[in-house]
């Protein structure tokens, strides 16, 4: 039996333009994967890759990258939400820069995004059916809202944030699912260890009512670090290939400036392109 391939795409806020460069590349060589787990912004990005709608990412962050209803500390004081949410989830995708919902219906390609259950701290994967309507945006959102930057996402019973809390890099449950075959983008090069969060004795007071979240992030930097030990782990085996950033990415989670965002594509771009020959080889089962 053909062994399923999955996709997995970490998060990143504005790195995960890198992931956007890279699945463009695989777009123009026809790599396909069978499923798609994706967190945050590559969730918010990487949902491109199955509309089969390349340069559309970079095309709206920069176009709209002063609108304060994109990102703005502005729309952070008014709204609660860094990212303003009826502007990036309904007003952008349903008229500014719609996508291509038939498309990413007829696909036919899971679409799970993670999101952090706040009442037990642990991951929720859901499966997202339809880009357009409004709860499962609610769930695209949930996953790439930010602790502090974000209001707490209320959908389906869950009150949810940021998916990278709890599961940054959801390569064992696309295992557990039954993809033996993965490509992982990360939006960190090789190397990178994760910190203790500076900001947990705010996030203590914000998040006072929910111990077990708290217990989460307290203990995110060890998970991270964990997760990207497995996955090297699974790339020398063979049953993982890879896709990082060569160094350090030159953009913060927020930018507004385009060049920068541009070149955080391009390098996304360039490995993609440098590593096709590889993939092709990883994904005719011939490593």
């Amino acid at each position: 039996m053909e062994p399923k391939t999955g996709l997995v795409l970490e998060g990143g806020a504005m790195r995960g333009l890198f992931s956007h460069g890279v699945l463009d590349v695989f777009l123009e060589n026809g790599i396909r994967a069978d499923a798609v787990a994706a967190v945050s912004a590559g969730a918010t990005f990487g949902c491109n890759y199955l509309t089969n709608q390349p340069r559309r990412a970079i095309r709206y962050c920069i176009n709209y990258r002063h609108d304060p209803r994109f990102c703005s500390v502005a729309s952070l004081m008014l709204t609660g939400d860094m990212y303003g949410a009826e502007f990036c989830y309904h007003t952008l995708p349903e008229i500014l820069d719609p996508i291509d919902n038939d498309t990413f219906l007829q696909c036919g390609v899971p679409f799970y995004v993670v999101t952090t259950n706040l009442r037990t701290g642990k991951a929720v994967y859901h499966q997202c059916h339809d880009l357009l309507d409004r709860r499962e945006l609610e769930w695209v959102r949930a996953s790439a809202s930010m602790p502090l930057a974000s209001k707490i996402v209320k959908v389906d019973g869950y009150e949810l944030l940021d998916g990278g809390v709890a599961d940054s890099i959801p390569l064992k449950f696309m295992e557990y699912k039954g993809y033996t075959r993965n490509i992982v983008i990360l939006t960190q090069p090789a190397g990178y260890e994760k910190q203790p969060n500076s900001l947990l004795p705010l996030m203590r007071k914000v998040y006072a009512k929910y111990p077990r979240f708290l217990r989460t992030i307290a203990r995110r930097h060890e998970q991270y670090n964990a997760q990207t030990a497995y996955v090297a782990q699974q790339e020398a085996a063979g049953n993982v290939f890879v896709i990082r950033p060569p160094k350090k990415l030159p953009v913060s989670h927020i930018s507004h400036d385009a060049d920068t965002l541009r070149e955080v594509y391009a390098i996304g771009r360039a490995e993609g392109l440098a590593r096709m020959d590889a993939l092709k080889t990883f994904l005719t089962g011939q490593m």
